[in-house]
C-alpha cells in the first residue's frame, strides 16, 4: 500500500502537543518554519515593518 505510513510521534501525540503550543506560543517547532518567521522579522526591521499586500 502506498503513501501508509507509522509515526510513533503522532501515535503517542508528540505532534499534536507540539502543533498546539506553537499555534499558542507563535512560535514555530519545525527548523523550516523558525527560519521563516526569523527571516520575516529581520526582513521587517530593516524595511521599518510595512506589510506587503
Amino acid at each position: 500500500m502506498r503513501g501508509v505510513t507509522f509515526s510513533l510521534k503522532r501515535a503517542v501525540g508528540i505532534s499534536g502537543l507540539k502543533n498546539k503550543i506553537a499555534r499558542k506560543t507563535g512560535i514555530p517547532t519545525t527548523k523550516q518554519g523558525l527560519e521563516r518567521k526569523v527571516g520575516q522579522t529581520v526582513l521587517s526591521a530593516l524595511t521599518g515593518g510595512r506589510k506587503r499586500k
